[in-house]
């Protein structure tokens, strides 16, 4: 082989070898910040119940590991109480509007965060897995409280907690009713949608490499996290699921995915002109309409 040839074939392989370095390099720093949240670089509520002119508690609990979470409780004056958790990287004032609306329907509202999310503490994001914990650590400090009926409490999450809550209540059957706005059906469902909008990188070679390193990350599995699986444990407990087809941050197919998943009774509320969980400003009227019949007729039997 002539010296000439050595040279450029071995300028090729260096090119290559730099490149999938990049690559590699790229997508852990990538697959990293997805699953990390360090204080420093987390979104922070700007607003507190006061600001809607609720009345309000801080309120903390302390889940298995030793974590600190933050949350708001809105005192009930029907006995019913709807449990509301924020999405991904989100934090708890995400959900005053929700409170405000069925506060005004009676109802009492615990806005709850989970680790490494708003002021809670922690720091890794396993989609679900550890925060479970946080879930039934919020459940527990809810039924220790005199002031509602234990046996009417529901729960209402948006996108990220959207799944928290339907994997929660298939866990907790005192949950008695969900609803769910624009929620993860699963990750191998929605991978590519949500890494797009939350990186901008392409599918292709990026994705299955982020997730390549986020599972040796976390140990977990992305075909573990499938709420497929969970919500037909809901029956006969009734899900109300809203999904909007011009959704950018999860798969638009996720609210259909989900219902025909779900079992009776069940319900689905698809705006094809909305984006993620607008539902609640988009068509506010209808959404309250529409959220406060569902938990009526199911926690209050009206």
């Amino acid at each position: 082989m002539k010296r000439s040839v050595r040279i450029i074939l071995g300028a090729v392989a260096g090119v290559f070898i730099l490149a999938a370095g990049g690559l590699l390099w790229r997508t852990r720093q990538e697959a990293y910040d997805l699953l990390h949240a360090p204080m420093a670089a987390r979104s922070l509520p700007d607003e507190t119940p006061a600001d809607y002119n609720l009345p309000f508690e801080d309120v903390t609990v302390t889940n298995p590991d030793g974590m600190e979470l933050v949350g708001w409780f809105v005192p009930s004056e029907n006995g019913a109480v709807i449990i509301m958790q924020h999405g991904y990287k989100s934090t708890r004032r995400e959900l005053l509007n929700e409170a405000e609306m069925m506060h005004r329907h009676g109802y009492g509202v615990l806005i709850t965060s989970i680790r490494a999310h708003d002021y809670s503490e922690g720091e890794l994001i396993t989609l679900g897995v550890t925060e479970m914990a946080d879930m039934e650590a919020w459940y527990r400090y809810l039924v220790s409280r005199g002031d509602i009926d234990p046996g009417k409490i529901g729960i209402l999450g948006n996108s990220f907690g959207g799944m928290l809550a339907i994997q929660y209540a298939a866990q907790n059957e005192n949950i008695k009713a969900v609803a769910a706005n624009c929620a993860f059906s699963s990750m191998p469902d929605t991978v590519a949608t949500s890494v797009k909008h939350f990186t901008g990188l392409p599918e292709f070679p990026f994705v299955p490499l982020i997730v390549f390193w986020a599972e040796a990350d976390t140990g977990v599995k992305m075909e573990e996290i499938d709420a497929t699986r969970w919500i037909p444990l809901l029956s006969p407990r009734p899900v109300f699921l809203m999904q909007g087809g011009a959704d950018t941050v999860i798969s638009p197919e996720s609210g259909q995915i989900l219902y025909n998943a779900a079992k009776e009774p069940k319900e689905l509320w698809f705006d094809p002109e909305l984006g993620h969980v607008e539902f609640d400003k988009e068509r506010a009227e209808e959404y309250e309409a529409r959220v406060s019949a569902f938990f009526d007729k199911y926690l209050l039997g009206e």
